[in-house]
């Protein structure tokens, strides 16, 4: 088997973010592969065979060895190491419905604060086999996340609108956002604007320790705006410290739930149609299974995501996937195991719940 070196560059880097490394070493890897990019392959093998690849910027030891295997035909000893240690499941439980999801409603670009370009997060989700992705990057309120103003989501639009022409009719690149809920249970956008997205999914992110009455009255009113498909990691809690994005750098820890009253959120979310999000990152589990448990009684929808901010997190569904399954979530109620058609007329914000 041989390997094209961007190509072997850019599979390291998506098995260490599945494997949660830490960001310094991806980037490498991803660096090294734009570093690549522009470069001719007769320039390339000349360098692999000089030995000065290490002389361009961004080239190091580690990734100028997996280069250089890979021109000279070989699978690179750093690739072969992680496919044979990092490619199966990452938990156990939840095949079944891994194998009835459809997409990924809830992932970040490098337009917010994510790692990695629209086209890179759209190539691995095919890759994975997935019909649709939501690229859902951060509204503008969360400035610390580089959130979106309406005129960069409007360029971004335009991008989305050029990826699905170039991609054809097999996928489909949702327009999407992560929009804030506001302190009142209003949204962090325009609302002409949100209307014009695909799915938007509505979390808190600041004043997390919200008294309990008044946390309960801004999550119940984001859940009964029209415009409002998903209920976002819904309790805000970490369970432990975040590794494998940029976010990490800032020292993220450990961080306890939000209080409010489950069972009147869960009930605006059955009333009106509102999926309850399974976020799968690892440092998130939320929510926790008592109120998973809960949310299933209440009659809720899901929408089991990633909230990826890298290629290889798309992978992360396992994790969702096992706790669903551990905590009796019916697949059917989970919205991202439906075909676009249907889940597009269900987030339609003029459609009845």
């Amino acid at each position: 088997m041989t390997i094209e070196p961007v190509d072997a560059l850019r599979r390291i880097a998506f098995l260490l973010e599945r494997s949660r490394a830490e960001s310094r070493r991806v980037e490498a890897y991803r660096n090294a592969a734009k570093v690549l990019l522009p470069l001719g392959e007769e320039e390339v093998r000349r360098r692999a065979q000089d030995g000065t690849l290490t002389e361009l910027s961004g080239i190091g030891p580690s990734t100028s060895a997996v280069i250089a295997q890979a021109v000279a035909g070989q699978v690179p000893d750093k690739l072969a190491e992680l496919e044979a240690a990092a490619t199966g499941p990452l938990a156990e439980g939840g095949r079944e419905l891994r194998a009835l999801l459809r997409g990924d409603l809830h992932t970040h670009s490098d337009w917010s604060d994510g790692g990695s370009p629209i086209e890179e997060m759209v190539a691995s989700a095919l890759e994975l086999g997935h019909d649709y992705l939501a690229l859902t990057d951060h509204s503008p309120r969360l400035t610390v996340a580089h959130g979106l103003t309406a005129a960069r989501l409007r360029r971004q639009l335009a991008v989305v609108d050029a990826v699905n022409a170039h991609v054809g009719d097999a996928f489909r690149l949702l327009k999407g956002i992560e929009v804030d809920i506001l302190d009142d249970g209003g949204l962090d956008q325009e609302p002409a604007l949100l209307a014009e997205l695909d799915v938007r999914v509505a979390s808190v992110h600041s004043k997390l320790r919200m008294d309990k009455e008044a946390m309960t009255r801004r999550m119940v009113a984001a859940v009964r705006n029209p415009l409002t498909n998903v209920l976002g990691h819904c309790t805000g809690r970490r369970v432990m410290p975040r590794r494998g994005d940029r976010a990490a750098r800032s020292g993220s820890a450990m961080r306890p739930e939000s209080e409010f009253d489950a069972e009147a959120v869960f009930a605006a979310c059955a009333e009106t149609g509102t999926a309850v999000e399974i976020n799968s990152r690892p440092e998130r589990q939320d929510p926790p299974g008592r109120l998973l448990r809960l949310a299933v009684d209440a009659g809720c929808l899901f929408a089991l995501s990633t909230d990826a901010h890298a290629p290889g997190q798309l992978d992360f569904l396992d994790y969702g996937c096992e706790r669903a399954e551990r905590h009796g979530v019916p697949p059917e109620r989970v919205v991202n195991t439906w075909p676009l058609e249907r889940l597009l007329a269900w987030a339609d914000p003029d459609a009845s719940p």
